[in-house]
């Protein structure tokens, strides 16, 4: 059946497994969500109307509070883009199992001694496989990503079933991921909520590299050696740090609406992650589903730990470890991407809404790879955070429809195609560091941030007295 979703239509409805919900339709000013933190600091209920002063990005353009609502952004998307088909979405994850069944029978029967003599000839054949096998696994994170936030058919058991399997075959908790990931999208962009790629703060960058914050202004320039082994952490394990010690997330747990966050910080030992039923990041309610995902990652590594006791260990390691890696590189670099540019902003609680949130997003392109490989994820992500249940098959044409809405508020980074995707983590590595207000706004202006570096990028940061007892 067709969802059409008129502008009097309700937004589809979160379940109990909190999927990833749609936004109300007038967002000048939105409260929380039954499913975020309960409360905000009581600035929330500040009604600052005027922004006094420039609020300038990282680049040095000046920057408009977007007053765009949701209600205008779906009415500007056709009807047939809300359609979900759930036997399209099935052919979609056919296609990339076979891809991987049929690369693994491939290279396991031909690139052998037999046909291959050359032992340096099958080491590098070997880690191509690797290469591809990571690309056909991120197309399938993908799906069943567009299983959690229901765009993936009609049917709820269909998409969380499909999605089950998918994520934990590759080692992802699904329903765990599915929460944390729907309280992301209703507070993107919202420095205190959000539950990815938080940006730091003038005052914690300070603090991560022993200054104070007046110091960073006078700072020398990070080394790019230090950027680069920044990024290959990040490449490496960040998603394993993400789902393990809540890093990148927010941080402040003791807001969490049942009290489970008393006590509890990112952090290794600090009680914030994606197995434990009781982690701030979730409610009581969500205890049976939080097991569900941890008993799909516990037969998924059953199954390997018997086939590298049957296999081998090396073997294992070729067939899914290191393929395991590039779909965590990929995921990474996505998300970082998507959420970490010169252009963002960021919001403070006095400032945020959900449009605003929404908008603080930007495509990118990745050329065959993005579009046809990982299911268009790179390339419409505006899109998928102002209505996150239009199928991934949808979302160019209804992307295509919002950017006259959007207007100077849609964010998009296509130049140099592929190439130009690979380069921007380098930018943002190196322009984005930590995040505070433009020199010299007052009102509203004040809870608006934009990135800042120490290496001459942009715009500098600002100037700031020591306080009295350093002067």
């Amino acid at each position: 059946m067709a969802l059409q979703t008129p502008s009097s239509a309700e937004p589809v409805a979160s379940s109990s497994a909190n999927s990833v919900s749609n936004s109300p339709f007038d967002t000048p000013k939105q409260s929380p969500s039954s499913t975020s933190l309960s409360s905000l600091d009581s600035t929330d209920a500040l009604d600052l109307k005027s922004v006094n002063g420039k609020l300038m990005n990282t680049y040095g353009n000046e920057f408009v509070l977007p007053d765009v609502t949701i209600k205008q952004i779906r009415d500007a998307i056709p009807a047939h883009c809300f359609e979900r088909s759930g036997a399209r979405g099935l052919a979609y994850v056919a296609r990339d199992v076979a891809s991987l069944a049929a690369t693994f029978y491939l290279f396991h029967n031909y690139v052998t001694p037999e046909y291959i003599p050359s032992t340096p000839t099958r080491a590098v054949l070997w880690a191509v496989y690797t290469f591809v096998q990571g690309l056909f696994g991120t197309g399938l994170w993908v799906l069943a990503h567009e299983c959690g936030h229901q765009s993936f058919s009609p049917s709820k058991t269909l998409n969380d079933t499909v999605g089950w399997i998918c994520h934990s075959a590759l080692l992802v908790p699904y329903f765990s991921w599915k929460i944390s990931h729907g309280k992301h999208h209703k507070a993107t962009g919202h420095m205190e909520r959000d539950m990815v790629f938080v940006p730091k703060t003038r005052e914690v960058y300070a603090s991560r590299v022993g200054r104070y914050v007046h110091e960073l202004s006078e700072l020398m320039e990070e080394t790019p050696i230090v950027t680069a082994g920044t990024l290959i952490g990040q490449q490496l394990v960040g998603w394993l740090l993400y789902i393990t010690l809540n890093t990148t997330g927010h941080n402040h747990h003791e807001k969490q609406v049942e009290g489970r966050g008393k006590g509890k910080k990112n952090g290794l030992f600090g009680g914030v992650n994606h197995f434990n039923p009781s982690s701030p990041l979730y409610e009581a309610k969500d205890e049976k589903l939080i097991l569900l995902s941890d008993l799909g990652l516990a037969i998924t590594l059953s199954v390997l730990l018997f086939i590298g006791k049957t296999y081998g260990m090396a073997n294992l390691a070729v067939w899914y470890v290191l393929p395991y890696l590039w779909v965590n590189h990929w995921l990474v670099a996505i998300t970082f991407l998507q959420h970490t540019d010169p252009s963002l902003p960021h919001y403070g609680p006095e400032t945020w809404n959900f449009a605003r949130g929404a908008a603080a997003t930007i495509d990118r392109e990745f050329g065959f790879i993005g579009r046809s490989l990982l299911h268009g994820i790179i390339e419409t992500h505006v899109l998928h955070h102002f209505v996150s249940t239009i199928p991934f098959y949808n979302a160019d044409e209804a992307t295509e429809a919002i950017k006259p809405v959007l207007g100077e508020h849609y964010r998009s980074d296509v130049e140099g195609g592929s190439i130009g995707f690979l380069k921007s983590i380098w930018r943002s590595a190196r322009w984005c560091q930590w995040v505070e207000p433009s020199e010299g706004v007052q009102g509203e202006g004040k809870s608006v941030f934009f990135y800042r570096n120490r290496n001459g990028l942009g715009i500098p940061p600002q100037k700031l007295s020591p306080p009295a007892s350093q002067s």
